[in-house]
């Protein structure tokens, strides 16, 4: 799929193509994912697609146990969370929902990540299929989102993971 072969393209400017998994099975829920990598589900990085009134869309990675949390963000934005429909993410993002990823989207949408992923080593984001994963360090993560840096968004994970 394009939407794959783009999250490809992006990665291998970062050196990172090599890591993206592909499954004959969905990845397009954090637990199939975490089937699919064989891993915790906390550590799938889902991508999360938000309206937004300056630039159309916001993404916020975070991790597989997180859930956003309505005070801190609109503590952090200014507006309550609104997720955008299917139709609206695939337009902004470029990605069907199940394989948004943060990997080759345009230059308007920013990306932020949430403090949720950081207590992993690594973390498994989609990459621009509903049957794909990329294995990433959160440095490699922050650089190959062209992320505009971490925030504090989430609540319902535990650091203790």
């Amino acid at each position: 799929p394009m939407s794959l072969d783009r999250a490809k393209a992006h990665l291998e400017q970062f050196g990172l193509a090599g890591r993206i998994q592909l499954f004959d099975v969905s990845s397009a829920t954090v637990e199939l994912a975490a089937q699919a990598v064989g891993c915790a589900p906390a550590r799938i990085a889902k991508t999360l697609s938000f309206q937004s009134e300056e630039c159309g869309c916001i993404l916020v990675l975070m991790a597989g146990d997180a859930k956003v949390d309505n005070k801190k963000y609109r503590a952090r934005f200014g507006v309550k969370p609104h997720m955008l429909t299917h139709e609206d993410a695939l337009q902004y993002t470029g990605h069907a929902v199940g394989g948004v990823c943060p990997f080759a989207v345009p230059d308007s949408v920013p990306v932020y990540l949430d403090v949720s992923l950081k207590r992993f080593d690594t973390v498994f984001p989609a990459a621009g299929s509903a049957a794909s994963a990329v294995r990433l360090t959160c440095d490699e993560l922050e650089r190959a989102s062209r992320s505009r840096g971490w925030i504090d968004v989430c609540n319902g994970w535990e650091e203790d993971q």
